[in-house]
């Protein structure tokens, strides 16, 4: 590791959490440099629903290259973007019923987020944006400005850049209906909040602690938007892609964003970021938004095989919700055996975690998971929560096997702390 150490960024995180050179990967299996097996539970941050290089996307990007196609496009018309809106269209907007226009951003989630906010405010002439209490829409300026934990609301950050936060389904308390506080705020003259061009949020907060928005609040939210003339972001940068069962986390649902934010799996490993657009709110002039390498010609390649593979059917929806409950016995189990840690069982479909009221527990569990061949990670404003986010393909087998490995770490972790 001495060369990392030497050589890279004190930036560098994840190579903290795992100190090990990785070398190979398939499915939801790693290898190291030293041949070292590790059961993969953290699907690189949501970017590998369909788990470490899927086969038949790796075959087509293999044969393009050999094919001498076209692999930097800028957003001129290609093959192969012709080959992705055309399957993404059939297979995934028209059965939902979506008309929406597609923007190719840079290849990052964050700079999806940035796109959309600097839309809304275009087109609606406003400068201010809402969004919620423990959200995460990335690291650059202004999707930080929209990021609520403290960390990263530091005046160096330079982040403070016109939004306001309100509290998110369940922050205030299972009793309180956040939608009208947020109503009352939009409603009187005296509150402060400046009327905003557009809410933006997560229906899952992952980064946030694993934080599910009920139906019902959604719902509510999409209609007061709608009542008072304020456009509506999903970010479905990570728990989309059918992390939550359907292709997007907003269609349980029954709603219809103005502005939905796509990346991480969309590209099946590869870099890319998709704006779906209400075409009425399509305001850019030609290059407005631009961006170096926003025609990933292998993302889309990959992109059009994987949704070919899983998107032409329900069974892959059916597979997450089985795979969820299965791993929900498997948290609710360590829930039972351990009252004292007042245990909360959170997330939807394959986004899920187990919470504890132990301050660095979830860090030590990741830890010694680690050590016994587990990635995993932790999330939540103080690292409270055990996230347990599989590539949706992962086989049983393996599921089982990184869940017995979950368990005994989080045994060990419990038995050091009552000790």
């Amino acid at each position: 590791m001495d060369i990392f150490e030497e050589h890279e960024s004190e930036v560098r995180g994840y190579i903290r959490s795992f100190p090990t050179i990785f070398d190979k990967a398939i499915g939801a299996e790693l290898f190291d440099e030293d041949g070292k097996r590790y059961v993969d539970f953290f699907a690189g941050a949501g970017t590998l629903n369909y788990g470490h290089n899927p086969e038949k996307a790796v075959e087509a990007q293999i044969q393009y290259l050999k094919d001498r196609r076209i692999a930097h496009g800028l957003d001129k018309a290609t093959v192969a973007k012709q080959a992705f809106l055309t399957t993404f269209v059939e297979k995934i907007l028209e059965p939902r019923g979506y008309n929406y226009k597609l923007q190719f951003t840079g290849p990052t989630g964050t700079n999806c987020t940035e796109a959309a906010m600097k839309l809304a405010r275009q087109v609606k002439g406003r400068g201010n944006i809402v969004a919620f209490t423990n959200a995460y829409h990335g690291h650059t300026m202004g999707a930080l400005s929209a990021t609520g934990n403290q960390a990263y609301r530091d005046e160096s950050y330079g982040a403070r850049g016109a939004v306001s936060f309100m509290p998110f389904d369940g922050f205030l308390g299972d009793d309180m209906d956040t939608i009208k506080v947020f109503r009352r705020y939009l409603e009187d003259k005296g509150s402060g909040l400046e009327k905003p061009a557009a809410v933006i949020l997560e229906t899952v907060q992952g980064e946030g602690g694993i934080n599910v928005a009920s139906k019902e609040w959604l719902q509510n939210l999409a209609a007061l938007c709608k009542e008072q003339d304020i456009l509506l972001i999903v970010d479905d940068i990570q728990v989309g892609n059918g992390r939550t069962g359907k292709f997007f986390s907003f269609e349980e649902a029954g709603i219809t964003p103005d502005m939905v934010c796509l990346s991480k799996s969309i590209g099946g490993g590869n870099p890319m970021a998709v704006l779906l657009i209400n075409p009425e709110v399509d305001a850019w002039s030609p290059g407005e938004h631009t961006g170096t390498f926003r025609g990933n010609s292998l993302a889309f390649v990959a992109a059009k095989e994987l949704i070919d593979q899983y998107w032409s059917d329900d069974t892959l929806t059916k597979e997450v919700g089985r795979k969820s409950e299965i791993i929900k016995a498997a948290l609710e189990e360590l829930k039972a055996e351990f009252p004292e840690f007042d245990c909360k069982v959170k997330g939807r479909g394959l986004v899920l975690g187990i919470q504890t009221n132990q301050a660095g527990f979830a860090d030590k569990v990741s830890a010694k998971a680690f050590e016994k061949g587990l990635i995993s990670e932790t999330c939540g404003a103080d690292s409270q929560v055990n996230k347990i986010f599989v590539a949706l393909t992962i086989e049983d087998g393996i599921l089982n096997e990184g869940l017995a490995i979950f368990k005994e770490a989080f045994r060990e972790v419990a038995a050091e702390v009552k000790a």
